[in-house]
């Protein structure tokens, strides 16, 4: 039986479509500090990032302003990990309202390996993204902000966990735009300060067969 576009559109969902106007109705009376969100996307799966850069994309679409703070993914001008950054560029070159903020050292050792062990000057850039992000907290004017690997700079010992909480409760003094932040595992109480959690969880790797990380695909 062949159904045309208006019966298509009347039929069927009607419980769905009352709770749908509903949170339309209760969202067009919250105030505009209440109509923003703070999301946390995390886990030992691959997208974290990734998941991020969709957003972005998103964002700039929409003529939003968009403001990223990447942790413990330094940049020194030369090698260049993170090839989403290169198209990031591209499109602040395009007119998009768009910034970046880069913080960290050189984690990639000449052998392809990746060094773990923190030094002195991992600490600092870590400092100084956090006063960064702090910074645009309350004086940014963009319409979302993403904090990359912030919740993961805790678990390595880079910040401490009252760091991450002190932004989140100046982001809530003025709730102005969207936040964002990823990190690898989760601490007790912070998952009660955010409004959408997502999980990547590891179901199945290429790596764990012998594939490495490859340039496109995983950075």
């Amino acid at each position: 039986m062949n159904t045309d576009a208006k019966d298509a559109k009347n039929a069927g969902g009607s419980k769905y479509k009352e709770k749908v106007l509903k949170t339309i109705e209760g969202y067009s009376k919250l105030s505009d500090k209440d109509k923003h969100c703070f999301h946390i996307y995390y886990g030992y799966g691959k997208g974290k990032t990734t998941c991020v850069m969709g957003l972005i994309m998103r964002a700039l679409g929409a003529g939003l302003k968009v403001r990223l703070v990447q942790f413990d993914k330094g940049y020194e001008g030369v090698n260049e990990h993170y090839a989403e950054l290169n198209t990031l560029r591209k499109l602040k070159d395009a007119g998009c309202d768009v910034e970046f903020f880069s913080t960290g050292c050189e984690r990639m050792n000449e052998d392809g390996t990746f060094r773990f062990k923190n030094s002195e000057k991992d600490f600092a850039e870590a400092r100084r993204g956090l006063e960064i992000a702090r910074d645009l907290i309350e004086n940014g004017d963009q319409d979302l902000l993403i904090l990359d690997e912030a919740i993961a700079a805790v678990v390595y010992h880079l910040l401490e966990k009252k760091d991450i909480d002190g932004l989140i409760d100046l982001y809530n003094k003025d709730r102005r735009f969207e936040l964002v932040m990823t990190g690898h595992k989760l601490w007790e109480g912070l998952e009660e300060k955010a409004d959408l959690i997502t999980e990547m969880r590891k179901v199945k790797h290429y790596f764990d067969k012998g594939i490495p990380i490859r340039t496109g695909i995983d950075f």
